[in-house]
């Protein structure tokens, strides 16, 4: 089993990622759980280098593979590509960033409509986090956003040589609803505050993505006493709903049609 959960990589956030238990990850080998402390980042360049050594592995030992995980983002890279190749240096994100902060978005995009007089492709320019890429590998490159789109949409799909059978396991809104109520209720009772505390002196804070995630971001607000407790579970369930619909909406529209949806 290879995981594609940007979280599950996370050594000690167990409680609020549902990580399977130990008697569980050991009937079957899993790759890509615990593999990095909370307080260093993990990215999604990291993550494709990672899985494709497991891949590898799994293979050959004569094995197959089932990848499984709800980051979309992560689970895509299996299927077409998702980053470019474009190397962008700390001193071009310093200046971009300076860039953002003296005039924001519209300031980003009067820059990179300059650099791109053609046109700037499919981007989407309300998304000040894409502009701001956009920009970065546009100076890194010294290339025009066109081009770029264009040759990303030219790069070969992953593990094109690999047969790929994708299922999507899906479930009635409003059971889901139930179960993700139900769940954050569980995640409270087993112990999350106190995972979150003791994540807290790892130096969880230095690493924003995992500090992020839905129910540890919260947690950290109510021990930082920006919640109260009784206001915890309720933002845990609501973010959770928030993170649901952007999820179809990304299954929907970003991930291949399905061989295959079970609805459970």
């Amino acid at each position: 089993i290879v995981s594609c959960d940007a979280s599950l990589v996370y050594r000690g956030m167990n409680i609020g990622t549902a990580k399977p238990l130990p008697d569980e990850l050991s009937r079957v080998p899993h790759h890509l759980i615990d593999v990095q402390s909370p307080s260093e980042p993990y990215d999604i360049v990291t993550y494709i280098r990672d899985a494709e050594a497991a891949v590898v592995d799994i293979f050959a030992r004569g094995k197959s593979v089932l990848v499984t995980g709800g980051s979309g983002f992560y689970l895509k890279s299996f299927l077409a590509p998702v980053i470019d190749l474009v190397k962008v240096s700390d001193a071009v994100r310093q200046e971009v960033a300076t860039l953002y902060d003296a005039g924001g978005l519209p300031t980003l995009l009067m820059e990179l409509r300059r650099r791109s007089p053609e046109g700037l492709g499919h981007l989407d320019v309300q998304n000040p986090r894409r502009v701001l890429r956009a920009l970065e590998r546009c100076i890194a490159s010294g290339k025009a956003l066109p081009e770029l789109q264009a040759e990303f949409a030219a790069r070969p799909e992953p593990y094109g040589d690999y047969t790929k059978h994708l299922i999507v396991l899906d479930r009635d809104p409003e059971n889901l609803k139930q179960r993700v109520a139900h769940r954050a209720e569980l995640m409270l009772a087993a112990g999350l505050i106190e995972e979150v505390e003791g994540l807290l002196q790892e130096g969880i804070r230095d690493n924003p993505s995992a500090a992020s995630a839905i129910g540890y971001r919260e947690t950290i607000a109510y021990l930082d006493g920006e919640l109260k407790r009784a206001e915890l579970l309720p933002a845990i369930v609501q973010n959770t709903l928030h993170l649901v619909k952007k999820q179809r909406t990304w299954f929907r529209t970003q991930i291949r049609r399905p061989d295959e949806r079970v609805v459970m």
